[in-house]
């Protein structure tokens, strides 16, 4: 249907139209019958049309320019008010004649004439009923005729197929409204409200979107129903091009809207940013390829990145992946690629640093030398990776920084304490929101070059959990075969690890993973001597602590005995960290008393250390006496440095039954079982009655009863223990022992000899009975730590009690 504009109608009949009504009304049926049975006049004047064609019913406005239609219409409109209206058949002819218009035609009356301003006449006329020019009689000063009537086949009112065109036209019509943006959809209350059928077939016929030939051809049809079909045809072919436009008009707007939406809200935050001090994502793109040029990395990274970034270049900043790629990017330009910090092998200096900074550690100091010796002489990192072993406080960190200032390197420090996410080592895929790189990584990106000394440190805690096992994949990272090219799930791309100096540090070797053990080389960094952390205290603890608390050397002083006194009497650690504490306790006790002015020694006595730590509480490792049978001195090791312990046994009317007790393990209740079982079975050369053991029940104890213990240390302990009592003789006064015990005598070595040695030494032990395996051990500890101690070194148990055992009966022996 075409472009025409449409006025509001009602159910008006045509009789009582007035010239002067606004409402043009719509033909009734009553009307229709009317104008049907109305008879044509013989003669009328003929208006030629020329781009409409006028249907009968139909109102339509005309405007005439023409002098002749002008005079045409005044004179009808003076008079009967009914002219001829036929099309032009060709719309540029100015002064048609009868071969230039069609024959037949539509009789309209004029209903109104309207003067416009710019001197044409706009005319609204009614078409009423078809006719046919018969003969033309005048030409002047306009075309009238002879006309005669043009039959009209009607279909019956109840012809079903004629109802069914009708329905089917009105719905194409109220589609063809709908879908027609041109057409105001109050058309559709028209169209509702048209009861004549052939008024509706008119009425859509003339609205149609078509030239004047096709409605001519219309207005021609002799039959309604012929007519109706026809019109239906058009209406279909419109309706498709209708939906076909508007599909393609949506698909181009929606393209266009979104495309206009994105542009101006790109161009509003540029803008925005601009405004800020800020930069555009374009210059934010270019930015990053300046900066790639600068970068050192190979051709495959460079191919990696310019990709990556083409990518980023393709997508809309608004959505969340750009962000993610832009992270992404970001940390390709600030890792290090191929960036390295020039090595500083001067061994000397190195040596003077690390003594500077560790008093004591002689062993670990002169390994890691030589580890720096062999990266000289190679020039490359391909060597095994250090594991700084030992317990809390001996300062296995701070010698990996020590390492970093030696070789002029960056220092980075990482954590591995509880850590359970294997996400953690080697990083997110960057698939998933909030995906970052692994550690590793991220540390290397602060340090800013790619061989720095990295601290990985408390190995031995690394967790597992349903997130993956990170100590397995920290395996690629310390395999100096495979970490040339470390894969991190976030880069996406393997990285040169095999230039990073690790140094790793655990409390316990037992829960680190045996092929993770196996990649490093374990350095054991054993507990202080007393004269050691008295000189560490002197050296390193006392100035920090003064220059943290804001005070200097002048405000306090502390002397070799005083600080040998916090050392025994109030801490019980193979590191300094406690004895650091009781220093700062010290130091606290001098800020205090200057913040309030008051006067205090400035040379600390021994009075005063026990009145600002208090009493000595840790006094328990002293040596008691050999007063009572089967009391002997062992030696233990634990997480914390060395230890002494002592073993009770007794006797009790029994069956020979034996119980042990004190927290102990399985290895531990085992070596009491083979003691006692070789003492049964060498009772004689011990001097022993065999029928004690049917007649006593043996009670053996380990004081501390909260405290776990185990291992095979306590063997010959136990052992002399046992002998003690059931010969009722005393122990060699000042004596401890450690090592294992077989069934067939033997004394077999054990570990922790440097720490057990220094438990003796503190507890005041004057002589050690030790395997003679442990002998090697002995010679790797500095003499000056030896100092006042005898060492009976041993291979059968026998040997144990010769030495331990007196031929002294203790006092209030019992009689066996």
């Amino acid at each position: 249907m075409g472009d025409s504009k449409f006025s509001n109608f009602d159910n008006m009949s045509l009789d009582t139209f007035d010239e002067d009504a606004e409402l043009i009304p719509l033909l009734t049926a009553e009307d229709e019958e009317q104008m049907n049975n109305e008879s044509l006049p013989e003669t009328l004047p003929i208006l030629p049309l020329r781009n409409t064609v006028l249907f009968p019913g139909v109102v339509i406005p005309i405007t005439a320019g023409r002098d002749k239609s002008i005079n045409l219409i005044k004179d009808a409109n003076n008079g009967s008010k009914v002219i001829g209206v036929v099309s032009q058949k060709d719309a540029d002819t100015e002064n048609p004649d009868i071969k230039d218009i069609n024959t037949l035609g539509t009789v309209a009356k004029i209903l109104r004439v309207l003067q416009m301003p710019d001197g044409n006449t706009t005319v609204i006329i009614q078409g009423k009923k078809r006719f046919e020019i018969a003969e033309v009689l005048t030409r002047k000063p306009y075309m009238t005729a002879t006309v005669m009537d043009t039959k009209e086949d009607r279909p019956a009112e109840d012809d079903k197929e004629f109802l069914a065109i009708i329905e089917t036209i009105k719905e194409l019509s109220l589609k063809i409204i709908k879908n027609n943006p041109n057409i105001p959809s109050e058309a559709s209350f028209a169209i509702k409200n048209i009861q004549s059928n052939s008024f509706l077939i008119n009425f859509i016929s003339s609205n149609l979107n078509l030239g004047v030939a096709e409605k001519q051809g219309l207005l021609e049809i002799g039959s309604l129903q012929e007519r109706a079909l026809s019109t239906l045809r058009y209406m279909n072919v419109e309706l498709q091009k209708l939906e076909l436009k508007n599909d393609i008009q949506s698909k181009v707007r929606n393209d266009m809207d979104q495309q206009q939406r994105e542009y101006f809200l790109h161009q509003q935050m540029k803008t925005i940013q601009e405004e800020l001090g800020g930069v555009s994502y374009d210059e934010e793109i270019e930015e990053m390829r300046k900066r790639a040029k600068d970068k050192k990395w190979d051709d495959k990274v460079s191919e990696h990145f310019d990709k990556e970034l083409s990518k980023m270049q393709r997508m809309n900043p608004q959505v969340a992946e750009y962000s993610i790629q832009r992270n992404y990017l970001d940390l390709f330009l600030d890792l290090p690629w191929n960036e390295f910090s020039k090595d500083k092998f001067d061994l000397k200096r190195a040596q003077k640093i690390l003594d500077r900074d560790h008093y004591g550690l002689e062993d670990v100091k002169k390994r890691i030398i030589e580890y720096l010796a062999v990266l000289k002489l190679r020039n490359d990192m391909k060597s095994p990776i250090l594991c700084l072993y030992g317990p809390p406080g001996v300062g296995k960190t701070s010698l990996g920084k020590s390492v970093a200032e030696a070789l002029g390197r960056e220092y980075v420090r990482m954590s591995l304490g509880g850590l359970r996410d294997e996400a953690e080592i080697r990083g997110h895929r960057k698939t998933y929101i909030g995906a970052m790189p692994g550690r590793i990584v991220q540390s290397l990106k602060k340090a800013g070059t790619s061989n720095p000394v990295f601290i990985l440190d408390e190995i031995d805690k690394l967790s597992n959990s349903h997130q993956g096992d990170p100590s397995s994949a920290m395996l690629e990272v310390l395999d100096p075969e495979q970490n040339a090219a470390f894969h991190d799930n976030f880069l996406e791309m393997g990285y040169d690890l095999s230039k990073v100096m690790f140094i790793a540090t655990a409390n316990s070797l037992a829960s680190i993973q045996p092929a993770l053990r196996d990649r490093m080389e374990i350095i054991n960094v054993t507990g202080y001597t007393i004269e050691e952390k008295v000189e560490i205290a002197k050296r390193h603890l006392l100035p920090k602590q003064l220059e943290e608390h804001g005070l200097n050397t002048k405000h306090l002083k502390i002397g070799k005995p005083q600080l040998e006194k916090i050392v025994e009497g109030y801490t019980r650690e193979s590191g300094v960290r406690t004895l650091e504490k009781q220093i700062a306790k010290m130091v606290r006790y001098a800020a205090k008393s200057i913040a309030i002015e008051e006067e205090y020694e400035v040379k600390v006595s021994s009075a005063l250390v026990e009145k600002v730590l208090g009493p000595a509480r840790l006094e328990r490792d002293k040596y008691e006496n050999n007063e009572v049978a089967g009391v002997v001195t062992g030696l233990a090791w634990t997480s914390v440095g060395g230890d002494i312990l002592f073993i009770e046994s007794i006797l009790s009317k029994g069956k020979g039954a034996l119980n042990i007790t004190g927290n102990l393990g399985k290895v531990m209740k085992e070596s009491a079982t083979i003691a006692l079982e070789y003492i049964k079975s060498n009772a004689e050369r011990f001097g022993i009655d065999a029928t004690i053991f049917e007649k006593y029940n043996v009670h053996i104890h380990v004081p501390e009863g909260a405290t776990p213990k185990d291992g095979p240390s306590a063997g010959i302990t136990m052992l002399t223990s046992l002998v003690s009592l059931f010969t009722q003789k005393k122990v060699k006064k000042s004596l401890a022992m450690t090592g294992e015990i077989t069934l067939r005598g033997k004394v077999l070595p054990v570990g922790g000899i440097k720490e057990k040695i220094l438990a003796a030494k503190r507890a005041r032990i004057k002589e050690l009975i030790l395997c003679k395996d442990n002998e090697r051990d002995i010679l790797e500890i500095k003499p000056t730590y030896l100092k006042g101690l005898q060492f009976h070194y041993v291979s059968e148990m026998h040997e144990v009690i010769d030495i331990a055992v007196t031929k002294q009966k203790v006092k209030n022996a019992k009689k066996l």
